[in-house]
C-alpha cells in the first residue's frame, strides 16, 4: 500500500540522449511522472525512441543529460555494480523476445532475477517457485527453449515481478503473439504488476492495446517544444 510520501516509481527530467554528437535527439523526454502502482502505454511508431527509452530508464544506456529516478533513486548516479544492484531490485523488464536463458529451467530463470537482486540464497528457490506458481505453472524444472510461448511468457512474467520491483518496463511485450495470445499475455502482465504492486511502463505501436490503459502518452508529446 502506497502512502503520501512513496515516491513515484518513475520519474524523468529533461532526459535527452542522442547516438551520434550533433544529431537530431533519439530521446527527447522534458518530463515524465509515473505513481507507484500506475500503468501507462508509451505509443509511437518504428524508430521513435521507445526502446531507447528504456534503455535509457534501466541505466543500460547513459543520457546526453537528464535525470531519472526509479522509486525516488537515481539511476545515473550509481554505476556499475551499484546501478547493477539497483536494477535488479527496483526494475523489472519484459522484452518480446523473453531474453530467457537458454538451457536453464523456469526455476532457475526467475531465481537468477533474485540472484542479481541481492536475494539471500537460501530465499532465491522458494520465492521462485512461488511466483511460477502464481501464474500457473508447475512444470517449472523444464528447460525454458522446450516451453511453449505461453509458457516462455510466463516465465518472463514470473522474472520480472519476483522481486516485487516499484516499477516494470515492457518492450513490445506482445509483438511476436496473435491476437488471442497477445490479449491473455497483457492481461497476465497488467494483472502481475497490480497483484506485487508494481508500476508498469508498457511501449507498443499496437493499437488493440489503448483500451487496456487509462493513461496514456505518445513519445512525441513528451518532448519539449
Amino acid at each position: 500500500m502506497t502512502t503520501p510520501s512513496t515516491p513515484p516509481a518513475l520519474e524523468i527530467t529533461d532526459l535527452k540522449f542522442s547516438y551520434q554528437p550533433g544529431q537530431a535527439w533519439t530521446v527527447n523526454v522534458s518530463s515524465l511522472t509515473i505513481a507507484a502502482g500506475e500503468q501507462m502505454l508509451l505509443t509511437g511508431g518504428s524508430g521513435s525512441g521507445k526502446s531507447t527509452l528504456l534503455q535509457l530508464i534501466a541505466g543500460l544506456l547513459e543520457p546526453t543529460r537528464g535525470r531519472v529516478l526509479v522509486a525516488g533513486e537515481s539511476v545515473f548516479d550509481a554505476a556499475g555494480a551499484s546501478r547493477d544492484k539497483l536494477r535488479g531490485r527496483r526494475l523489472g523488464m519484459i522484452f518480446q523476445t523473453f531474453n530467457l536463458l537458454q538451457g536453464f529451467t523456469a526455476l532457475e530463470n526467475v531465481m537468477a532475477s533474485l540472484a542479481f537482486a541481492g536475494t539471500p540464497p537460501k530465499d532465491q528457490r522458494p520465492r521462485a517457485a512461488e511466483a511460477l506458481a502464481s501464474l500457473g505453472l508447475s512444470d517449472i524444472n523444464r528447460p525454458v527453449e522446450a516451453m511453449s510461448v505461453g509458457q516462455q511468457q510466463r516465465v518472463a512474467v514470473a522474472r520480472a515481478v519476483v522481486t516485487n520491483p516499484a516499477l516494470v518496463l515492457a518492450d513490445e511485450p506482445t509483438a511476436s503473439l496473435d491476437p488471442e495470445n497477445a490479449a491473455a499475455a497483457m492481461t497476465l502482465i497488467q494483472q502481475s504488476c497490480k497483484a506485487r504492486g508494481a508500476a508498469l511502463l508498457c511501449v507498443s505501436h499496437d493499437p488493440a492495446m489503448a483500451d487496456r490503459f487509462a493513461l496514456r502518452r505518445s513519445i512525441s508529446s513528451l518532448a519539449d517544444h
